[in-house]
């Protein structure tokens, strides 16, 4: 089977258009289930796949209770497979032209009341080196609207807290400076201070900025579990709780009070101003349930 165009695609992502390498590991799963579905047909090459294979594909998926939005997903990774197959290595057509995905409802997120976000930053035990730590971390995302995996991340020489600005790696490698404001500078500083060098114990070798306990960088799913902790502690449901949460709200609060969806968009780093829109949605949606909370006639 043409597991080699698999792996050169999966190159061209990682290379060529600087994906993440948990980004690549998600194409090449979703991927490789096409490939398993092509072995249970008898098919041995890519070239033979027809929008009829597509579409059968399709139908297994939903047999086996796949949920719409990975489906969707999983048609997405194939799209761009097979449009590089005909750019790149001469394949006559693309199966997945005229096939159309589920439909999907638009979730919007979960956005945070700034009294919910003021329980949630207050939650951690700022005694304590891990608990300063944890505040400083929920008071940067809420301050900056960083990802999760761009604060992990984050170096020393990233910041500049002089001028309160953090440079950012954000995806597809492109770098923003994004300002953090004076609060979440204060507690950052002191995390460092105080804090981080108890964590480091004698490892003076670490240069990220927000380490565990052993004195090694954070993971994006230990700080999953931290904030569901935190969640819990100031009397939030958890399930609603998401390590976006915090950037969530942040757009949201900006957009709230005045800021124009631009300047936004520069802060999230969204590549397309589209991806920022749905904030605006959340403001519809947050406004529509207090005309009909509070309106006679709601």
């Amino acid at each position: 089977m043409d597991t080699h165009l698999l792996d050169l695609y999966l190159s061209v992502l990682a290379v060529e258009k600087g994906y993440s390498s948990k980004t690549v590991e998600a194409y090449a799963s979703d991927l490789n289930d096409f490939f398993s579905f092509m072995e249970e047909r008898g098919l041995k090459s890519l070239a033979e796949v027809k929008a009829p294979h597509i579409l059968l594909y399709l139908a297994k998926q939903r047999e086996r209770g796949i949920s719409p939005e990975t489906v969707a997903r999983r048609l997405s990774a194939l799209r761009g497979f097979f449009k590089y197959l005909v750019l790149e290595h001469d394949f006559s057509e693309n199966p997945l032209t005229l096939v159309e995905g589920p439909r999907l409802s638009r979730k919007l997120p979960v956005v945070l009341s700034a009294r919910e976000v003021e329980k949630l930053l207050e939650a951690p035990d700022i005694s304590t080196p891990l608990g300063l730590r944890d505040r400083a971390m929920l008071e940067i995302l809420y301050a900056s609207g960083l990802r999760v995996s761009e604060m992990v991340t984050l170096k020393l020489f990233d910041l500049n807290l002089e001028i309160g600005f953090v440079r950012v790696m954000g995806k597809g490698n492109k770098e923003r400076l994004v300002p953090i404001g004076e609060v979440a500078k204060e507690f950052v500083s002191k995390y460092l201070k105080e804090a981080r060098p108890k964590l480091l114990g004698k490892r003076f070798d670490e240069a990220h900025v927000f380490l565990n306990k052993r004195g090694r960088p954070l993971t994006r799913q230990r700080f999953w579990q931290i904030i569901k902790t935190y969640a819990l502690k100031a009397g939030l449901n958890p399930k609603d709780i998401t390590p976006h949460s915090l950037r969530h709200s942040f757009a949201t609060h900006l957009l709230e009070r005045g800021a124009d969806l631009r300047t936004v968009q520069m802060l999230l780093g969204h590549a397309s101003l589209a991806t920022t829109q749905i904030y605006t949605h959340v403001q519809a949606e947050t406004l529509r349930k207090v005309h009909e909370k509070y309106h006679p006639r709601g």
